[in-house]
């Protein structure tokens, strides 16, 4: 394993620690609404917090981009970047849902290098170096090879922060839902991402997500052989937060169905969206 996989592994893990012990308490946590449905517990400030503190000692110099604390280091001198989730799905685990995961992803130079995607429910933890494939604890996974989009199981979340593009979607989902053999929501990207890479689903999309939902996942469903771009099929889905994934047949067929209902507003996302180093 690459010296910086194994300290995002340590760090996810660290993160997991403390997101097992606070899901035995439930009720006496501190919870605070950052916008619409949108919620952020002590726990989410923990996990994080200890991951910051295991990248930082290993390499002080890089910089950092996570979803509670925003931009740290300096941004526009490293070429390295931490991409970091501490709880994806902070709802679903405050409700005791058992869907939620940590996911920590590094970029360098722009492209993303190292991923790691894990559930700390399961114990599942899902990495993936450039080059190098992707694993699913220590075990080699790759994407699905349905090609049959009616025999496929197709990922998604539903619009519940920025409800803008909701008819979108809806109009995306109508469209979907009757070639397929199901539609899932269970509601952490990260992990539903690393689902696609470990073939679980077939496919996935997804409108108004932030980096730190997807660089993980993403990385980890191309070294899987998969595919992953924004709602067009283009490389700005970490900027625009508008993604598709799946293997190559499905991502295509997904791209192609969602086609006609790109309204001038999700493609003015795409194609205005600014890189993450600015």
């Amino acid at each position: 394993m690459h010296p910086m996989l194994t300290i995002a592994v340590k760090a996810a893990r660290r993160a997991g620690r403390i997101i097992n012990q606070a899901s035995l308490n439930l009720d006496v946590l501190t919870v605070s609404k950052k916008s619409h449905s949108d919620y952020v517990s002590e726990v989410d400030a923990a996990a994080e917090d200890a991951i910051i503190k295991v990248l930082q000692a290993a390499y002080p110099d890089h910089a950092i981009l996570a979803e509670e604390s925003g931009r740290l280091g300096d941004h526009k001198k490293s070429d390295y970047q931490w991409i970091i989730d501490p709880l994806d799905g902070t709802t679903n685990f405050l409700h005791g849902f058992p869907k939620y995961s940590v996911s920590i992803a590094l970029r360098y130079k722009g492209a993303l290098t190292h991923a790691v995607v894990y559930d700390p429910n399961n114990n599942e933890l899902f990495t993936a170096t450039r080059g190098s494939g992707a694993f699913l604890n220590d075990h080699r996974i790759r994407v699905s090879k349905r090609s049959r989009f009616e025999d496929c199981l197709i990922g998604t979340g539903i619009p519940f922060r920025d409800l803008t593009h909701l008819d979108a979607y809806i109009a995306m989902f109508k469209d979907i839902v009757p070639r397929t053999a199901g539609i899932r929501r269970p509601g952490s990207a990260a992990l539903d991402l690393a689902y696609v890479a470990a073939g679980r689903y077939d496919g996935f999309w997804e409108i108004g997500l932030a980096p730190w939902d997807m660089a993980a996942g993403a990385l980890l469903i191309t070294e899987a052989g998969g595919l992953v771009g924004d709602l067009e099929g283009n490389q700005t889905f970490l900027e625009s937060g508008q993604i598709v994934a799946g293997n190559p047949k499905v991502f295509a067929t997904l791209v192609q169905i969602i086609a006609p209902h790109l309204t001038p507003q999700l493609i003015e996302n795409h194609r205005s969206a600014k890189p993450l180093s600015e």
